[in-house]
């Protein structure tokens, strides 16, 4: 028989459920303050009202303006919703990072995979036109994604450095080369519409749109399944490369798996809200805190939590500086900077 990790908890699917319901609700409801907050307050009643009228027609006696209706519906609604994918992708590819990576601090943005993203999708807005339509954006940004991720590779196995710790370091590094050749190609591109690429440069929600939402809840869907049926495998990856070879499992093709499964919802996610960082660091610990490190729970309740987060993050960054939008990138990275160093410390201690 095998030892279970120390830092995982015997998983129910009682629990489960009742964790994830109850997370649902928490959903539900900030996705309900979301659509109803901003720079026009909307009663929440009247942002149900809209809702089960677009649903249903007719269900609900219409009292609401046009103009009202398009604000929930056309512009706070989509982004909402986008902000779910979005925290929900990355919470999760960062939590399957600390697995395959058995390290605390992984992070997609810390191992430059939202660097190389960022840097695909300013080559497509600035200098290759959308020769492919609408999928031109999110192509270029998960093949930037993975040339990030396999370049991080790459530099960890010249510098010896094929250790979870030095495997950071190497992303970091990357993550500056890499932003620094996205700044080349802002320098390089049309002046007038280099304006467009700050939103890539500091996170934001506001492009969010009905017509694109179907990418990432594609590939979140996808890619989301995947990780939750190799739950087991990643457990195993967190005990260490010899225990989880011993089970049968094939550590380094698994490993890069994760790693392109990572960049590719890591990439989507960038080209329809440009860089958030530090979701992926920040969840995934708060959650091991409720629930424990096995996966089979760790997945689905981070990604739950995810949305959470960052629905939450854009609601302050609507109403901080109102009627102005701060970019989302901005407070994430203040809160994730501070837990950052929280982990650093704990680490250290």
């Amino acid at each position: 028989m095998t030892q279970r990790p120390a830092h995982t908890r015997p998983t129910t699917s009682r629990g489960l459920w009742v964790t994830g319901g109850l997370c649902v609700v928490a959903l539900f409801g900030s996705l309900s303050i979301a659509v109803s907050v901003g720079a026009i307050a909307v009663p929440l009643e009247t942002v149900w009202g809209i809702l089960i009228n677009k649903i249903a027609p007719d269900t609900v006696l219409q009292y609401w303006s046009a103009g009202r209706e398009a604000i929930v519906w056309d512009i706070r609604l989509p982004r909402a919703i986008l902000a779910c994918f979005v925290g929900a992708g990355l919470a999760m590819v960062g939590a399957s990072l600390q697995a395959v990576t058995r390290n605390p601090l992984a992070d997609p943005h810390l191992l430059g995979i939202s660097a190389g993203g960022a840097f695909g999708a300013i080559l497509a807005l600035l200098h290759t036109g959308l020769f492919l339509g609408l999928l031109t954006v999110p192509l270029l940004a998960f093949l930037g994604s993975l040339g990030a991720t396999l370049i991080v590779l790459a530099v960890s196995q010249f510098a010896s450095a094929t250790s979870a710790d030095r495997l950071v370091l190497a992303g970091v590094a990357v993550s500056f080369i890499v932003m620094s050749a996205a700044n080349v190609l802002i320098f390089l591109g049309d002046p007038r519409a280099t304006h467009t690429v700050v939103f890539w440069m500091l996170g934001g929600l506001g492009l969010a749109q009905w017509g694109q939402l179907i990418y990432p809840a594609l590939v979140l869907l996808g890619c989301g399944a995947y990780l939750w049926l190799k739950a087991g495998t990643l457990n195993a990856m967190t005990v260490g490369d010899e225990t989880a070879t011993t089970l049968g499992i094939p550590v380094a093709r698994f490993r890069l798996t994760i790693f392109v499964i990572g960049a590719l919802i890591t990439g989507v996610m960038v080209a329809f809200s440009g860089i958030i960082g530090f979701v992926g660091l920040m969840v995934p610990h708060i959650v091991r805190l409720l629930v424990g490190g096995d996966y089979r729970r760790l997945l689905p309740i981070s990604g739950l939590c995810g949305a959470i987060f960052l629905v939450w993050a854009d609601i302050v960054a609507r109403t901080v500086v109102a009627p102005e939008d701060m970019p989302i990138g901005i407070v994430t990275g203040l809160i994730g900077g501070v837990a950052f160093v929280w982990l650093l410390r704990k680490r250290m201690s």
